[in-house]
């Protein structure tokens, strides 16, 4: 049961972080790339890469923080569906050049940062 109530915290706090991020380069980007949900997950896999990297053989982090921060805050903060929902919106709107490089960059840097602190722990 408290292993439910970390994922539940670590969720809306993750999803809260990406919702204040996505309002924040509204506010100040105007341009096509969708460079919230770029920056969100760019974090989230930058928390789950030093995690593992650093953090996962911690004896001071018990199961359930684990839980708050990888499954909960981490799932929260990631989201593959608006990634994906605006990569169509830009290539129905005719922005493919965007649409390419959203998943480009989206693809290459997560994957780059993760593939990074994998390496770190190898």
């Amino acid at each position: 049961m408290i292993s439910t109530i970390a994922v539940f915290f670590g969720g809306g706090f993750g999803a809260l972080v990406r919702f204040f991020i996505s309002k924040f380069f509204s506010q100040y980007y105007k341009g096509d790339l969708p460079v919230g949900t770029l920056f969100s997950n760019l974090i989230s896999c930058l928390v789950v890469g030093i995690f593992f990297a650093f953090l996962s053989e911690s004896k001071y982090l018990n199961q359930n923080t684990k839980l708050f921060i990888i499954v909960g805050f981490c799932g929260g903060l990631s989201t593959f569906s608006t990634f994906s929902l605006e990569t169509i919106d830009l290539l129905k709107s005719g922005s493919y050049y965007w649409a390419f490089i959203n998943v480009a960059l989206s693809i290459f840097l997560c994957f780059g940062l993760l593939l990074f602190f994998y390496k770190k722990i190898i």
